[in-house]
């Protein structure tokens, strides 16, 4: 194994600590996107806490860049922030409010970290793209990650953006699917089935990786497979499990964005701690 055990345990620790800094900004009564948001929360923890070059500086032209053009899972984002020392842990409590920094979409203009504004489904692979032609342009080695739901993958710009992604050879840009198979109202394949997601990547001209998005060991190795990959772009397709840790919000689209009651934030703050003793 690539990954020693105990980097996989602190990449584990890191993932439960994200998931406990998410229900500290949705708090009881207090709407927000659990569902998505942990979804994808350990790839984040994996990318921004291992794969990404990552510096004090959110700035630092060096780093790599991640945009989550599933915009509403950004409390994910925030989460990783505060534990990079972006923003402070005071800031979770503000989330959504006229004099916090931490908005329910991406706002590059007030949150150190974010890259794009997104939210608008099905823009921000387009923006991932022209970032990862532009490095290019300029030389630097630097990688561009861009996070999509599979309900986004209803929007037709993404289909132009993975055609063009292709066509340009654009192998410093990854995309990642997370296919949690629930969208804001109902099961994704009730709402507008997408079929075989896999093979329709790769009919775009996409390298495609098939992972279990919450196995920190796959989600690694995959994101190493996509550096390796030359000439073509990579979609990494992360099966994962709406509202993963909060087993009351598991699989279930009205978890999508709601609040928690009383008795739904106690579980949760239970479940947090559960998971950091069996990280």
């Amino acid at each position: 194994m690539k990954y020693s055990e105990n980097e996989i345990h602190e990449l584990k620790k890191i993932a439960a600590t994200l998931r406990g800094d998410l229900i500290e900004m949705i708090p009881p009564g207090k709407v927000g996107h659990l569902g998505g948001s942990s979804s994808i929360m350990d790839v984040a923890a994996a990318l921004y806490f291992k794969h990404m070059k990552v510096f004090k500086d959110p700035k630092d032209p060096k780093r790599d860049r991640c945009i989550f053009s599933k915009g509403h899972s950004v409390l994910a984002q925030y989460a990783a922030f505060v534990e990079l020392g972006y923003v402070s842990h005071d800031d979770l409590h503000k989330v959504k409010t006229l004099d916090g920094t931490l908005q329910g979409h991406p706002d590059m203009d007030h949150t150190p970290g974010i890259e794009a504004v997104t939210g608008s489904l099905g823009q921000g692979l387009s923006v991932s793209l022209g970032m990862a032609l532009g490095l290019r342009l300029d030389g630097s080695d630097s990688r561009v990650f861009c996070v999509v739901g599979d309900g986004e993958m209803n929007e037709g710009q993404i289909w132009e953006a993975a055609m063009a992604g292709a066509a340009y050879k654009a192998d410093n840009l990854v995309a990642i699917i997370d296919f949690n198979g629930v969208q804001a109202t109902d099961v994704s394949e009730k709402v507008m089935p997408v079929g075989q997601v896999g093979e329709k990547w790769k009919s775009f001209g996409w390298n495609v990786i098939e992972i279990d998005g919450h196995n920190m060991i796959e989600i690694l190795d995959a994101l190493d497979a996509a550096k390796a990959c030359k000439g073509k772009p990579t979609a990494i397709i992360a099966h994962t499990v709406k509202g993963k840790g909060f087993t009351f919000a598991e699989g279930k689209a009205a978890y999508h964005n709601a609040a928690l009651t009383e008795s739904e934030y106690k579980e949760a703050q239970e479940l947090v701690a559960k998971m950091k003793e069996e990280a």
